[in-house]
C-alpha cells in the first residue's frame, strides 16, 4: 500500500486538538446539476442502502438520478437562503460559536466543520488539520441519535481516510447523545419559548428521521434512542402520553420504514378532530431540506387539507445559545485526558521545549 506524503514536520511545534462537527451534507447550489453529484454520493453510500451494488448501481444511474434530480432541486430552491443552503449555513456558525465557548472555558482547540457528503468534505478538512499539525482528533456528529446509516457512515469516512496515512493522529469518537441532559434541556427551552409566544397545541408531533424498519430488527439502536429522547423531552415538558407523538419521515423506495410515518398521522390527527398541532424534529440540530420544505411546508399542507386548523413548526436547535453550550459540554466530556487547557506555567514550559527542540535541531543540521 502506498501512503500519502507527509507534511513536513517541525521540530518543536506543540500538538494542537480539534473537534470536527460533522453534518450530513449539501449540494451546493439548488440546481439539478449539483443536486446530481451530491445525491450519487450520498446513495451510493452502502450505509444508507443496503441493496446489492450491481442491482443498486442501475437504479440509481438510470432511474433515480435522471428523474429525481431536478424534482430535489426545486425544493432545494424553495428554502435556498442569500447565505446559502440552510443545513450548512446553521452547521458552519455552529461550529464558529463551539470555537468561541470552549475557548471562553480556556480550551485551546480548533473547531472545524465538516459534510459526510459535499463539502467541505472530510477528507478535505481531516488534511487541513493535519498540515497544521493537529495530533488529537474528536469526532462530533450532528446527529443525536446513533444510526448505522449516519453516524456508523461518518466513522467510515474517517476510518477510510486514515486508511492510507502513515502518521495517524489520536482519534475520539461521539457515538450518540440522545440522552444528554444538556441537550434535551436545550430541546425543551425551544419548545416553551415557541409556547411562551404561540400558545400551546393540542398535540406535540416529535418528527424523527426514518430508516428501514430491517435496520432496527438488525440491531440498529436509532428507534429506541428516538424515543428515549422523545420520553425525556416529553417529562422535561410536563407531557403526559396522549399529548405527544413520535413519528418518522423522510421515507424512501417501497420498503416497510420506521413507524408511524409523519405525513399519514398528521393527516389522520386532523380528521379525527384535532385542530392544533406543533411538530419538532429532535433529530436535526441544523434546520434542513427534511426540515423546512417537507414539515414546514408539505406536512403542514397535509395537515390544512385534511381539515386542521393551525398547523406550527418548531425550529431546529441552530445557532440557539442553549444547544452550543450543551455542545460544548459533550464536547469537554469526550476530551477529557487531553491536555487542552494550559495554565501559564505550562504554557512557559511548553514555549522552553520548544526553543530547546529547535535548537537540537539546528545542531542536527550543521552536524550533517
Amino acid at each position: 500500500m502506498s501512503y500519502r506524503t507527509e507534511p513536513p514536520y517541525s521540530h518543536g511545534s506543540v500538538p494542537k486538538t480539534a473537534v470536527v462537527l460533522i453534518n450530513l451534507g449539501t449540494p451546493n447550489a439548488p440546481t439539478a446539476s449539483a443536486v446530481r453529484p451530491y445525491l450519487r454520493e450520498f446513495l451510493s453510500d452502502p450505509r444508507v442502502v443496503e441493496i446489492p451494488r450491481a442491482i443498486w448501481w442501475f437504479i440509481l444511474n438510470l432511474i433515480i438520478l435522471p428523474f429525481r434530480s431536478g424534482k430535489s432541486a426545486k425544493k432545494y430552491a424553495s428554502i435556498w437562503t442569500n447565505e446559502g443552503s440552510p443545513l450548512k449555513v446553521h452547521t458552519e456558525k455552529q461550529a464558529k460559536l463551539l470555537r468561541g465557548y470552549l475557548g471562553a472555558r480556556g480550551h485551546e482547540v480548533r473547531v472545524e466543520y465538516a459534510m459526510r457528503y459535499g463539502s467541505p468534505s472530510v477528507p478535505q478538512v481531516l488534511r487541513q488539520l493535519k498540515a497544521d499539525g493537529c495530533e488529537r482528533i474528536l469526532v462530533l456528529p450532528a446527529y443525536p441519535q446513533y444510526s448505522a446509516t449516519t453516524t456508523a457512515s461518518i466513522f467510515d469516512a474517517i476510518f477510510k481516510h486514515y486508511a492510507q496515512e502513515r502518521n495517524v493522529p489520536e482519534l475520539r469518537f461521539i457515538k450518540h447523545y440522545h440522552d444528554h441532559d444538556a441537550y434535551i434541556r436545550a430541546l425543551q427551552k425551544s419548545v416553551l419559548a415557541h409556547w411562551d409566544m404561540s400558545g400551546r397545541p393540542d398535540k406535540l408531533v416529535m418528527s424523527f428521521h426514518g430508516v428501514p424498519k430491517r435496520t432496527l430488527l438488525l440491531g440498529d439502536p436509532y428507534h429506541c434512542e428516538c424515543h428515549k429522547t422523545a420520553r425525556l423531552l416529553a417529562k422535561e415538558l410536563g407531557l403526559t402520553q396522549d399529548q405527544y407523538l413520535v413519528t418518522f419521515q423522510s421515507r424512501f423506495g417501497k420498503a416497510e420504514w420506521l413507524q408511524p410515518y409523519t405525513a399519514p398521522t398528521v393527516k389522520k390527527l386532523a380528521q379525527e378532530g384535532v385542530q392544533r398541532i406543533d411538530v419538532i424534529c429532535p433529530g436535526f440540530t441544523s434546520d434542513c431540506l427534511e426540515t423546512l420544505e417537507e414539515i414546514a411546508m408539505e406536512v403542514r399542507h397535509d395537515f390544512l387539507q385534511a381539515g386542521g386548523k393551525d398547523f406550527n413548526y418548531i425550529a431546529c436547535l441552530n445557532e440557539d445559545d442553549a444547544w452550543i453550550k450543551a455542545l460544548s459540554q459533550i464536547a469537554e466530556l469526550h476530551m477529557i485526558g487531553w491536555p487542552t487547557i494550559l495554565s501559564p506555567a505550562m504554557r512557559a514550559e511548553r514555549e522552553a521545549q520548544a526553543q530547546i527542540s529547535k535548537a537540537d535541531a539546528m545542531r542536527l543540521g550543521a552536524s550533517e
